[in-house]
């Protein structure tokens, strides 16, 4: 299953299928990425550009950026 989450034109796919739960993102942008919460990325919270940077930090590819 995949999901999507936006912040302005940006667009962070979720792939649960990859995720490996390595928890990358959490330790990186514990601000966004919330486990714990529903939803679990919260892109309220940051800027777009250091969203953009932890998406691309992901080793499994579970999360990636749409466009």
């Amino acid at each position: 299953m995949t999901k999507e989450y936006k912040k302005d034109d940006l667009t962070i796919i979720w792939d649960d299928s990859k995720c490996t739960h390595s928890a990358v993102c959490v330790k990186g942008l514990s601000s966004v990425f919330k486990p714990k919460e529903k939803p679990w990325i919260q892109t309220e919270h940051e800027t777009k550009e250091k969203i953009r940077e932890q998406v691309l930090k992901c080793p499994s590819g579970a999360l990636s950026i749409k466009g």
